[in-house]
């Protein structure tokens, strides 16, 4: 599907790929674990395949169901992931010979609780892009150090799309009573691809509206986006690329609450300050709206939703995140250039990649 990009350097053509040399994974724990309880925490990392087939085959080798083990997310199938799972003390001897070829259990401890989806604060990644010259290795270097300073627009990467990209159509055709979908799980997923496409193109929507501003006289902007006189002016203040609107639903970062943005000033320094964040609506019922102007934007995209919001969760997702201790390194001689940063959960590495790159999967 398209979308905007943020940043305007011409494409970089690099090579990436997703294999366990090329793409690592390590997730970072919500909490510190106790080292005393019930649970057995297993920090493991698996080679090319998935969560769901690693836990099985532990399952297989402890005795224990697969959903007796507990995790906080699920991650890609291709590339090298360290991640924490749990599981109850009780089957910890059978697990102390086991050896697989593509999973290592790298070390152990203990906790009073189960392992739950959500229960992380976000993931570290390596990533390496091969047949970089020196002149794409500068261009990646700038962009990079453009989004670790000023952020970057949180969409949703084209793994939740599937192959063809057309799963929020399947989606959508579900609400309307156009598809049938027996398996709850797939059915629940095509509709969450119809709530992320709305999202991203409103994104998208939100992006065009820095890049007019950014790049078109006040008049040009006024005519095209049909914004007043003084409203244009007062965007153009804002020193971030992504503008917020009085009535903009924001959410404290990285953690906290979410809440109607009510005094303008007051959160544009917070915002510049990265401790709070704008975020986009996932339509469905009982989620937060945003008000006023903001809410014009939302429902100019959204509104397509309206006659299924019953029959879907809402949920505001960041619109804006931020990159952790980005760092990189160009190695001419093999023409490799190398990156590590963090994400907030959630956040998609492909996205970052098809930044930096503006290449779309």
């Amino acid at each position: 599907m398209n979308r905007l990009f943020y940043l305007n350097h011409s494409p970089i053509n690099v090579l990436f790929t997703k294999n366990s040399s090329d793409f690592v994974v390590d997730e970072l724990p919500l909490y510190e674990f106790s080292g005393v309880g019930e649970h057995l925490i297993l920090h493991v990392r698996k080679k090319d395949m998935t969560t769901w087939g690693m836990i099985q085959v532990l399952s297989e080798a402890c005795g224990a169901k697969t959903r007796d083990f507990g995790y906080a997310g699920l991650k890609d199938k291709d590339g090298m992931t360290k991640q924490y799972i749990s599981v109850h003390k009780s089957y910890e001897k059978k697990l102390e010979n086991f050896t697989h070829e593509n999973i290592k259990i790298l070390s152990k401890t203990y906790h009073n609780n189960k392992i739950r989806i959500g229960h992380l604060k976000g993931n570290r990644f390596f990533i390496r892009l091969k047949r970089a010259n020196k002149i794409d290795a500068q261009k990646l270097q700038s962009a990079l150090k453009t989004l670790a300073k000023e952020g970057f627009p949180n969409f949703f990467g084209y793994q939740r799309f599937g192959r063809d990209g057309d799963n929020y159509i399947l989606g959508k055709e579900i609400l309307e009573g156009k598809r049938k979908e027996r398996k709850r799980k797939m059915k629940n997923f095509f509709i969450s691809a119809y709530q992320s496409h709305l999202f991203n193109a409103w994104l998208s929507n939100r992006l065009k509206i820095g890049h007019m501003l950014e790049g078109f006289s006040d008049k040009e902007v006024e005519k095209t986006l049909g914004f007043s006189k003084q409203l244009v002016k007062e965007l153009k203040k804002q020193k971030r690329f992504f503008k917020i609107f009085k009535g903009d639903v924001m959410h404290h970062y990285p953690a906290g609450k979410a809440f109607v943005c009510e005094d303008l000033e007051a959160e544009l320094q917070r915002f510049d300050q990265e401790d709070i964040t704008p975020t986009g609506w996932l339509p469905g019922g009982r989620s937060m709206r945003c008000e006023d102007f903001a809410k014009e934007l939302e429902d100019a995209v959204c509104k397509e939703a309206e006659p299924y919001l019953n029959q879907m969760d809402g949920a505001r997702r960041f619109a804006w995140a931020f990159l952790g201790d980005a760092e990189s390194e160009y190695k001419e001689e093999q023409g490799w250039f190398e990156m590590h940063f963090s994400l907030p959960k959630g956040s998609y590495a492909t996205v970052i990649l098809e930044e930096l790159t503006h290449q779309l999967k």
